[in-house]
């Protein structure tokens, strides 16, 4: 009996034990603040004036900036604990914290950056990645991860981060808030370290779009003046092409909140890279290479390699001397990216530049004052936590070529979120003419609500809608992998029909056409792997039988392969591969 009881308050022990330990687990999981801030102060804005003048427009506001804005007495850390060792604490705040405050908002402190703000994903191992509060699991998204995370988990009502090919815009979209990269130079950089001084922006986040309207009119120190509704919303199809998720989730959202708010005649649909290829004579100089050495067909992604040789550029006119001489502890998953920004290259910065022109007129000359153009914030939902994904070329290609857009021809963004697909958050991106700032404010107010409810419906659609979508999505993906095959880009092939796999499993087509792109690689027992699968799905796939042939006989299993060939001919007598193949063999073996 005694032995018994003694045997219940050890079991009791250990189970509470259990919970502490995993409570303690959670916590270090999801920090009070969700890891956002790097530090807590106040800053407390001015007293309002005297009646009757109205009050600050900012009033009862909170907000917080990324680690990489100038505070008075504060060290500006720039995501790395090296840089604050080296550096004084500030003479002066920034000024776009300085107009901020003036108008009313308390700061109540500085947010985690990514390591010399020069990554795109939010995690920072020197001072821990900010939990995404929308998805745990998930990349924040970054440079600005910190603000962003402090927005999307309630901590304060807006914040400041900067944007240089997609730090505010990134974050905004995995975290599922509002993120605005304004017009460049609409916001004044004073008090800003650069990271690349043609291409930063100063950005804000925000949950609410009225408040998010609000503090744009304070940063651009905007005048009063009626609101302007748009006349042209551009759907830039092969944008949305570039989609993991099924199109009609994000597309369909805009243009039924389009039709039901100003009607069908205001959308318009473009193929964004021809028209850009039409009017930037100087993105043909970078067709031909990018960063990984892969030929560059597309005028998009090739705006996109042009930004990437400016960005780099810049950030080393900026900080190599002090990377040299400090020799700091950088981000293992993006120092070899900041080290080989450092190398001499070959550069030919003329095109870049001369790019980046053409590229403002003819985004300007296609939006006018009045037009929207319509992308997807990013292709890809947010990568899971520790996930190798964000590194690979095929992510950052396809990243880089959307964030592009708005970088490089200077023109003001904003990202919409429009609830979750598959539990990641997704978003929207709208953009105006470079200094339409103030109409894209206005229009994002104007749509808030309808999108919110067109997305809502979306993403009820019941189970069987989602099956078509996900058959409708991997026909997609093989359609792409058709291409890739006709080009002899057999990896590439390999890739979309393996999405098409991943997305539906019970198509023997799908399988097969793996097993052609793996027979051309000479991956002979992967391609006769497809083909069982194939044929188990499809008993009549002559296909599958013939490349099933074709990959035994590589392998030396001639007998089967004959089996293969002559199967392939009973369901299709005048085939002429299998009975060429057929007697080919049989003269050698038999």
């Amino acid at each position: 009996m005694a032995s018994s009881s003694a045997n219940i308050w050890v079991l009791l022990g250990l189970g509470l034990a259990g919970i502490i330990l995993m409570t303690q687990k959670l916590k270090k999981v999801i920090k009070e603040d969700f890891g956002a801030f790097v530090e807590r102060f106040q800053l407390l804005p001015p007293p309002q004036p005297a009646p009757p003048k109205a009050p600050h427009p900012l009033t009862g506001l909170s907000f917080a900036v990324s680690d990489i804005f100038d505070i008075e007495g504060f060290i500006t850390g720039f995501g790395n604990p090296d840089w604050a060792r080296t550096h004084e604490t500030a003479a002066r705040t920034s000024l776009a914290i300085t107009t901020i405050i003036e108008g009313g908002a308390t700061c109540v402190g500085k947010t985690v950056i990514d390591d010399m703000a020069y990554s795109i994903s939010g995690e920072n191992k020197h001072y821990d990645t900010p939990t995404n509060p929308k998805a745990p699991s998930r990349i924040p998204g970054g440079s600005s991860s910190g603000s962003a995370v402090a927005v999307g988990a309630g901590l304060v009502d807006f914040s400041l981060g900067i944007d240089t090919a997609g730090g505010v815009r990134i974050p905004a979209g995995f975290c599922g808030i509002l993120g605005f990269r304004p017009s460049h130079g609409a916001v004044s950089s004073i008090g800003v370290i650069p990271v690349s001084p043609s291409l930063d922006t100063i950005g804000w986040f925000a949950k609410d779009p009225s408040i998010l309207r609000r503090v744009g009119h304070v940063l651009l120190q905007l005048p009063y003046a009626d609101s302007r509704l748009p006349r042209h919303i551009i759907i830039a199809d092969d944008c949305f092409q570039l989609l993991k998720i099924p199109v009609s989730r994000i597309a369909q959202v805009v243009i039924k909140s389009t039709e039901k708010l100003f009607g069908r005649q205001v959308l318009n649909h473009a193929k964004l890279g021809d028209y850009l290829a039409s009017k930037v004579p100087s993105l043909k100089h970078f067709h031909n290479k990018n960063r990984n050495g892969e030929l560059k067909l597309s005028s998009i992604s090739s705006l996109a390699y042009a930004m990437q040789l400016i960005q780099r550029h810049e950030f080393k006119t900026s900080h190599e001397d002090w990377i040299n001489s400090a020799k700091p502890v950088l981000d293992p998953v993006i120092s070899a990216e900041i080290r080989a920004t450092l190398e001499p290259g070959d550069v030919n910065l003329d095109y870049c530049q001369s790019a980046r022109g053409e590229t403002r007129s003819a985004l300007n000359a296609l939006l006018k004052d009045d037009g929207i153009l319509v992308i997807p914030t990013l292709s890809d939902p947010p990568p899971k936590l520790g996930a190798k994904e964000i590194s690979l070329g095929d992510y950052q290609t396809h990243a880089s070529s959307l964030l592009s857009i708005a970088s490089m021809s200077g023109c003001c963004q904003v990202t919409i979120p429009l609830g979750s697909h598959d539990k990641c958050p997704v978003s929207v991106s709208f953009i105006a003419r470079h200094g339409g700032d103030r109409f894209l404010l206005d229009t994002v107010q104007a749509m808030y609500a309808s999108l919110q409810e067109q997305a809502d419906i979306a993403s009820k659609s019941n189970l069987s809608a989602n099956a078509v979508s996900k058959e409708e999505s991997a026909e997609i993906a093989k359609e792409k992998g058709n291409i890739a095959f006709k080009d002899k880009q057999w990896q590439k092939a390999i890739g979309f029909y393996s999405e098409a796999i991943k997305l539906n499993g019970k198509n023997a087509t799908y399988f097969s056409n793996r097993a052609a792109a793996y027979l051309e690689l000479g991956s002979f027992l992967q391609a006769e792997s497809d083909c069982n699968s194939a044929i188990g799905l499809d008993k009549k796939n002559v296909k599958a039988y013939l490349r099933r042939g074709t990959s035994r006989e590589m392998l030396g299993y001639y007998k089967e392969a004959i089996e293969d060939f002559r199967y392939a001919l009973v369901l299709e007598p005048t085939n002429k591969t299998a009975n060429l193949a057929s007697n080919r063999l049989k003269k050698l073996f038999q």
